[in-house]
């Protein structure tokens, strides 16, 4: 059981983290996930993660609900759910070291890409693709919203419809996120407490609804200039941790 101090620092980097992927539509989760690792092992990490972000991406997903683009999301939720049904038959589970460098270099990777090769979400066929892959990529590398963001950069679609059809999506991700790494822990000795996940879910509604006010503000330059330097300060420190624990292992 964490002890208060870390029970209080962690509410606090549940709304911070809220409000910054309320913001950006990301960013916040990778960091949450990051801290997440280091107190405890990855699956029970990753299901206090999935709850948290659950709530905060159906909540944004409600305030935002008159933006989301309602067409993508069916494509999405079959690749999804086609990938999730074929690792769950496989029974992966990443490590620690797998996971940090996971987050680290699928941003990095994307960054890379040429824009000729970068998908629009928005083409034929190409919500399926994405749903597949994303939903790869969160259950062996821990999570894939700098490369879900990739799929969204180049389809014209603006800001708020960007957050809003994200966060939908994610909904779903999370959901068999919970699912998955929940059959690798024992339930009566591997899950917290109820009542955390449900204030981890408060303080995430909390960050939530405090970043819908500064994403209507924010120009369309500065939100996508500080995604990008958000996200590649995160994915730099997540690789040093990733390749430490490799050594140290």
């Amino acid at each position: 059981m964490m002890s208060a101090p870390v029970l209080a620092a962690l509410a606090l980097l549940v709304v911070g983290t809220s409000f910054l992927s309320g913001v950006f539509g990301m960013a916040g989760g990778l960091i949450l996930l990051g801290v997440l690792l280091l107190l405890m092992d990855v699956a029970p990490a990753m299901i206090l993660f999935g709850v948290t972000q659950l709530g905060a991406n159906g909540w944004r997903a409600v305030l935002w609900r008159k933006r989301v683009v309602w067409r993508l999301i069916g494509g999405y939720a079959i690749g999804s759910l086609a990938t999730f049904a074929l690792l769950k038959a496989v029974a992966f589970l990443p490590d620690k070291a797998m996971v940090y460098i996971g987050l680290g270099l699928l941003p990095i990777v994307a960054e890379m890409l040429p824009a000729s090769w970068r998908p629009d979400i928005t083409r034929p066929f190409m919500p399926v693709v994405c749903g597949a892959f994303i939903m790869a990529m969160q259950l062996m590398a821990g999570g894939a919203g700098s490369v879900l963001d990739l799929f969204f950069q180049r389809s014209g679609l603006d800001r708020r419809e960007i957050v809003a059809t994200k966060a939908v999506t994610q909904v779903l991700t999370h959901v068999c996120r919970i699912v998955y790494f929940g059959s690798f822990v024992d339930i009566g000795s591997g899950l917290l407490p109820l009542w955390i996940y449900a204030g981890a879910i408060a303080m995430a509604l909390i960050g939530t609804t405090w970043a819908a006010s500064t994403l209507t503000r924010m120009s369309e330059a500065a939100f996508r200039m500080w995604s990008r330097r958000i996200i590649l300060a995160i994915s730099a420190s997540f690789l040093v941790r990733g390749f430490w624990l490799l050594y140290a292992g």
